[in-house]
Order: C-alpha cells, then structure tokens, then sequence
C-alpha cells in the first residue's frame, strides 16, 4: 500500500525562484552592496574562532542586544529567528488555533496567506484600492465583519511598494483588539516605523529582516519585536536553537557598524530614486505599454503593464533577472551600473514591442 500525503501537503509544490545565470539580478530585492574587506576580515577570524561543536545561544542575546542598540529597542523585546519567514511560521503556527480566521491583503507578500493555510487558518483576504493603497477604514471593518483573530501585512508592501504612514497604523492599532502583525522588512527605507511606538500596543508585533537594508540575506537572519508577554510567548514557542552560531556572529558585528549601515542604506535609497525616475521617464515615452510605475518607498519599483510576460522573457534574454506578477514587474535597485543597463534593455525592449504594436 502506498503512502498518501494529506490534501493540503498533496496540492504543495516547491518554492521555485529564477533558475540560471544572469549578469544582472533584480529579482529578490537583495542588496547590490557587498561587505568591505575589512569587515569580511572582521568576520572571518570571529567565525574561526566558534565552537561549532557546540550549541548556539538558545536566545541569541548578543545578536538580540547589538539589534536593540541599533533601532533603540530593549533586548527583552526581541525574538530572533532563521530570517522572518520562520518567525511568520511560528506566529501563524502558534497564536492562532485551526479554523481562526487571519486576514491577509491583495496584493501582499505571499507567504502570509502560505503558512497560515498550512496550518489550516482561515485566511480572508481584503482587497486594496484599485490605486493599491490600503483603506484603513475597510480594513478595520473587514477584520470586524470575519472575526478576525489576526491580521497581517507588510508596511511598506512587498510587493507594491507603497506604504502606509503612522498616523493610519495607529488608527487601525486602536480600532482593533486582534493581533496585528506588521511586517517593516523594507522600512529601513522609509521614515515611518511604529518601532519607537510599540510600547504602547500590547497587541502588535513587529517583524525586520536583515535581508534588505542590511546586506545580510545570506544568512537568513530576522527578529520580531513586541511587548513582554507575546515576546515571552515565541521566545517559549520557537525551536531552542533555531538561530545558528554563524549567523548570530556575522549579525551582531554587522549590527555593531551603524556608520557603515546608515551610509549602505541611504545610498541604496538614492538608488531606488534614481531607478524610479529612470522608469517614469520611459512611462512617459511608452504609457500605452508601462501603463503605471508607483511611487516607491522601498528599494525597488512596481510597474503595471500588459506587456509583463514579454518584457519579463525580453530582460532575461539580455542577462537581467527580475520578478515578474500577472499585470506587474517588480525591479529592484542594483549599483548605478546595474540600473544603467537594466534602462537600456528597457529601453530597447519598449522600442521593439512599441514598432511591434505601431505595425498592427
């Protein structure tokens, strides 16, 4: 007799992110910066030097202690764990029971509404604006209307990237008595964290990544942040070692440079500038084909456009990955060197398909 999986693990597949070598990559909002010598120097001795044979802090506390540092926190606040994804696992897994109703947004990072079907959660999804804007009003009736046990979603959006000021995400922390789980993995660009407020929200967490501003995606390393009792609750519910040894080192003496990371994120930022400005231009030379690029407050533009699947495969074949969705392509600020040849494959891709269309 042959083993058979159950429905929800029958219906998986993979995780199956762009396959092959590009010149250029632009599709996972990594960043472009690569650490200096000095630093990698730095690292290197401090990771010759563990004791690999042995566990890792069960609490990570140093990594914990050198993140409050810099974002201003109390260490007692903070639960790190194997990048944010894990933390979202535990939270969907832990805080709510089956059959709880979460609500997740469209369009929102996906793995929200992955894990919280996993462990079989009613997921109720509230559209956003046709602008892709959040209306807080809906929302919090919409989390009223469903019994919503939570509510989660990233600020600023992943993958619009847009976002939603201070003054909105108190409203909506103030209007509701479920567990609101905003995601700030792109906020170091943006000057709207509700970090230095979360004292007042016993019912708030808050997720960051060392992924993005950071430079640190390899090393899969994230941290949630919240009151006493929920920090107590996943500090409790998570693996006792789920933070390796190595990345724990490389986090808090990365963490510990606040001059190089503050430079690393403010050029990153101008970057993203310099790419939106670049895109919008072309927008106004070919609206009939970029039919919309969105004012971004992370380190990468979002495009409306018909046109995705050709000018995704078009990029490709000019050695340029990037993320494509059904109506949108998702383009992450690289080096000054980067954005100059990824505008000019755009270009060059609108100009065929715009003589393309003109000949019909």
């Amino acid at each position: 007799m042959q083993y058979q999986l159950n429905q929800k693990l029958a219906d998986l597949v993979p995780y199956d992110p762009i396959q092959g070598t590009y010149q250029i990559r632009l599709d996972a909002n990594e960043s472009y910066i690569s650490l200096p010598g000095e630093l990698r120097r730095q690292i290197g001795e401090a990771v010759a030097a563990l004791p690999l044979n042995r566990y890792p802090d069960p609490l990570s506390q140093k990594v914990n202690e050198a993140f409050a540092a810099y974002y201003g926190l109390n260490p007692d606040c903070i639960t790190s764990g194997n990048g944010s994804d894990e933390l979202i696992s535990i939270i969907t897994s832990c805080f709510l029971e089956s059959d709880d109703t979460i609500v997740t947004l469209e369009h929102d990072f996906s793995m929200y509404a992955f894990y919280s079907s996993l462990y079989e959660l009613k997921v109720e999804v509230c559209p956003k604006r046709q602008d892709l804007t959040i209306d807080v009003d809906r929302l919090i009736a919409f989390c009223k209307e469903t019994h919503a046990k939570a509510v989660v979603f990233s600020n600023p959006c992943n993958p619009t990237s847009l976002g939603l000021g201070r003054t909105e995400i108190r409203r909506l922390l103030n209007a509701l008595d479920c567990l609101v789980i905003l995601d700030e993995a792109y906020m170091d660009f943006w000057d709207q964290s509700m970090l230095p407020e979360l004292s007042a929200y016993d019912n708030c967490i808050i997720l960051k990544t060392c992924s993005k501003a950071l430079g640190l995606a390899g090393i899969r390393l994230g941290f949630a942040v919240a009151g006493k009792t929920i920090t107590r609750a996943l500090r409790a519910a998570k693996s006792p070692y789920n933070t390796d040894m190595i990345a724990q080192t490389i986090g808090t003496i990365l963490l510990q440079q606040p001059d190089y990371l503050h430079a690393c994120t403010a050029q990153i930022t101008e970057r993203a500038k310099q790419l939106y400005r670049g895109i919008t231009q072309l927008q106004s030379k070919y609206p009939n084909i970029l039919e919309q690029v969105y004012n971004s407050r992370t380190n990468f533009v979002y495009v409306r456009t018909s046109y995705d699947a050709q000018l995704y495969q078009m990029l490709l074949d000019a050695s340029i990955a990037i993320r494509r969705f059904r109506g949108f392509l998702r383009i992450c600020t690289g080096s000054s060197e980067e954005n100059a040849a990824l505008l000019e494959a755009l270009t060059q891709s609108l100009q065929t398909l715009s003589a393309k269309e003109e000949s019909l």
